[in-house]
């Protein structure tokens, strides 16, 4: 403890030091300007060794400029995240049982450095793990929007094995990636990250499927604010609560429950998911792809399309995808 009151004695102290030096500093420019103010009585060699003894002077301000900058948002950011870690540490522990808070982001790095988890920090095993499981949750939550929403059960899957729909698992991963650097600062930071980054993926997303597939499964057109009708402002408010809610509360439950996962056995089941994640996403792009050349009246051209025209005709293929639009009226060659 002594050693701690030493040195925010040393930083309070350094920092003052600065702002006596800048006293002493304008001293030293009251003498530049009386120079400054009189030079058209100096002689051409004087006048050049002042111009050189400014310029001089004013780079090195500039460099000191860019010093405290630093120093500045270190300061900030070292503050803002002193503050954030306790005050959810004291958070996360006032709730028990069922209502209890998620755990706070610097007691999940503490365990997981303690446990040595096969999933520590942000490596292959703990991304993997946030796709997969944010590509079913995704599904979940919509399935039960739709249900409260419009009072039915519809598929919100994105893939044709499984609940399952990698825009959610992708959003979740590119939130992760962006904002984890950030999880232990203040809830702001999380909203404006979230803000842009979900934007973006949605955005993209909008752009790849009509690109790819000429289909689309959203359109904010009618929307204020909205951008190409593939994003808009009111859904961008929406991502960045969802990057607030994510980072500061799902992403440590699900770190916590990765944690419980033996290391030998967490890595196989990794790969295990993975590795069918893989061929879900292969196997439902082929069976998208031919169902569109199908709507356009495209016949099989290859043993592969009869395959796919018997395994994922039309209506399966709508059950699945029962927002997909091809801008024509579905209905082809499917047997």
């Amino acid at each position: 403890m002594d050693h701690q009151n030493c040195l925010e004695k040393d930083l309070l102290e350094y920092s003052q030091d600065v702002l006596a030096f800048e006293e002493a500093l304008d001293l030293r420019y009251e003498g530049f300007y009386a120079q400054l103010a009189d030079q058209q009585n100096l002689s051409p060699e004087e006048q050049a060794v002042l111009r050189s003894d400014v310029t001089q002077e004013v780079r090195t301000l500039k460099e000191a400029a860019s010093c405290l900058r630093q120093a500045h948002q270190w300061a900030s950011d070292k503050a803002d995240e002193l503050n954030t870690r306790l005050r959810e540490g004291q958070e996360s522990s006032r709730r028990k049982g069922l209502f209890r808070r998620a755990p706070a982001n610097s007691v999940i790095d503490f365990e997981e450095a303690w446990a040595d988890s096969f999933a520590c920090g942000v490596n292959f095993y703990k991304i993997a793990l946030i796709c997969i499981a944010g590509s079913f949750a995704g599904v979940v939550v919509e399935v039960l929007w739709c249900l409260f929403r419009n009072g039915y059960l519809e598929s919100r899957s994105g893939l044709v094995y499984g609940p399952f729909n990698p825009v959610y698992g992708i959003g979740a991963v590119v939130m992760t990636l962006a904002l984890y650097r950030y999880r232990n600062r203040s809830s702001s930071i999380s909203f404006l990250g979230g803000m842009a980054v979900g934007s973006v993926i949605e955005y993209l997303l909008s752009w790849g499927q009509e690109t790819l597939f000429g289909s689309t499964s959203w359109d904010y057109s009618q929307m204020p604010f909205n951008l190409n009708g593939r994003i808009c402002l009111l859904y961008s408010i929406f991502w960045g609560i969802l990057g607030v809610l994510w980072i500061k509360s799902l992403y440590p439950r699900l770190a916590q429950l990765i944690l419980k996962l033996p290391n030998r056995f967490g890595k196989i089941l990794t790969w295990a998911l993975t590795l069918f994640m893989i061929f879900d996403c292969g196997m439902s792009l082929l069976a998208v792809d031919r169902w569109s050349e199908r709507v356009h009246g495209e016949p099989p051209a290859s043993a592969v399309d009869t395959f796919l025209d018997q395994r994922f005709p039309d209506e399966r293929m709508e059950r699945i995808y029962a927002n997909m639009d091809f801008g024509i009226e579905s209905g082809g060659t499917s047997p």
